[in-house]
């Protein structure tokens, strides 16, 4: 199965009025229609923003190297597809589609490991239908003809 990596970003706001920057990935339609990944998984980081809700460097550098890991992890073993990141009003949140939870927390707990005991909560739902992955892309995507 070939996932894609290709990603674009664009600016939204959340609920409250703070902008929101939307990092999502192209070229999954393969992986959406197997059938296989159905379980939505986020992961959500809470920092004290500054003045935009957006991190601090220190912080985003931390970041940075977690989503890395994740990325190098779930690429050599793909029971798990990044297909979002939201980045502002103080969290950031990755979103995964699944085809497991306890084999996602194995690899997400192999994942982190190297690194401090992190800020993070994960939260998990069925959701076959990528219904989250279709509103993020209706709401923020910019296709490669819009740049």
């Amino acid at each position: 199965m070939k996932i894609g990596n290709d990603w674009w970003t664009s600016p939204t706001e959340s609920e409250s009025g703070a902008l929101v920057m939307v990092t999502g990935r192209r070229g999954i339609e393969s992986a959406r229609e197997s059938g296989k990944y159905n379980i939505r998984v986020e992961i959500t980081w809470k920092y004290p923003g500054n003045d935009a809700g957006m991190p601090d460097e220190p912080t985003s550098m931390v970041m940075e190297a977690v989503q890395d890991a994740m990325t190098a992890t779930f690429d050599k073993d793909p029971v798990a597809i990044l297909t979002g990141i939201y980045t502002g009003d103080n969290e950031r949140n990755w979103i995964f589609y699944t085809t497991s939870v306890h084999i996602f927390e194995k690899k997400i707990n192999q994942a982190l490991a190297p690194f401090d005991l992190l800020p993070i909560t994960i939260y998990t739902e069925n959701d076959p239908d990528w219904l989250e992955y279709e509103e993020m892309r209706e709401a923020s995507e910019i296709t490669p003809s819009d740049d």
